[in-house]
């Protein structure tokens, strides 16, 4: 037990938005982050293709003595994530678990909306397979659920010209186009890691009475209330404070943008999967 760090899964950098919340709630743990760098952008391939890519860096981490993984990626929480819990844990080992981003965020975004409408923003991965309408859907009945893909806005962040002024159309765009489906949405949701660099940008085109979320405190809180929930996972999870990143792919390229998401300085490790 001396070496089982918190695992956390990204198809590339923006999980790291979520892991720095979740360090900054949770700093005693160990961490090991998974970029897989390779093989992104994940959010327009097949669900056949994220989940198998999924489950091969699960298993990874797996390997690496992680007893729990967080899937800090949108996309793969909504493809895979159900069939390696359902399917695949059993076989692996039914004593480990993988969690996703997409149930914590379901589980309070209606404690935000006082009008019943909330806008999810998304990849297009992640709006086609409606895992968010369904997810909500279970635990807010009554809210209505509207979504729009915002395919341009990854590549916006990854480019760092996220806070440029080329940004602006593009952020406009999938603002208005949301907007228009309803009068009454009152809560915005952005549903991609990627997505919180953008804010700035996108309160310029939103009215100052609709509430902009992000994911990265909501999952930490999230996992901090799971861990106290369940001792028997929490206790597998080393506490020496140390954080580790791998990615799939160049690790002077991932150091580089790490640096936009993380906000500090980050030394990372290749791994061939």
């Amino acid at each position: 037990m001396s070496s089982a760090p918190i695992g956390i899964f990204d198809s590339g950098f923006g999980g790291l938005t979520v892991m720095k919340d979740i360090v900054s709630e949770l700093p005693q743990y160990d961490y090991l982050y998974l970029g897989d760098n390779a093989r992104s952008p994940y959010g327009t391939r097949s669900f056949e293709t994220i989940y198998h890519y999924t489950l091969e860096c699960v298993t990874y981490l797996f390997d690496q003595n992680c007893h729990l993984v967080i899937l800090a990626c949108n996309t793969a929480s909504a493809k895979a994530l159900r069939t390696i819990q359902q399917k695949d844990l059993p076989n692996i080992d039914p004593e480990r678990r993988v969690l996703g981003v997409i149930r914590p965020t379901a589980e309070v975004i209606g404690n935000y909306s006082e009008t019943g409408h909330v806008g999810i923003l998304g990849t297009s991965g992640t709006v086609n397979s409606r895992s968010y309408v369904l997810e909500i859907k279970n635990q807010f009945p009554e809210l209505t659920v509207h979504q729009e893909p915002c395919p341009m806005w990854v590549p916006l962040v990854e480019n760092q010209e996220y806070d440029s002024e080329g940004a602006d159309y593009f952020v406009q765009q999938y603002i208005d186009r949301i907007l228009s489906q309803s009068k009454e949405i009152d809560t915005l949701l952005l549903a991609c890691t990627h997505y919180p660099l953008l804010i700035d940008k996108i309160k310029q085109f939103v009215q100052d009475d609709i509430t902009i979320l992000s994911q990265g405190e909501i999952v930490a809180k999230s996992l901090a209330d799971y861990l106290i929930r369940h001792p028997e996972i929490e206790e597998k999870c080393s506490q020496n404070g140390t954080r580790r990143f791998l990615t799939t792919d160049s690790t002077e390229d991932f150091d580089a943008h790490a640096n936009v998401f993380w906000g500090d300085k980050i030394t990372s490790e290749f791994i061939d999967l």
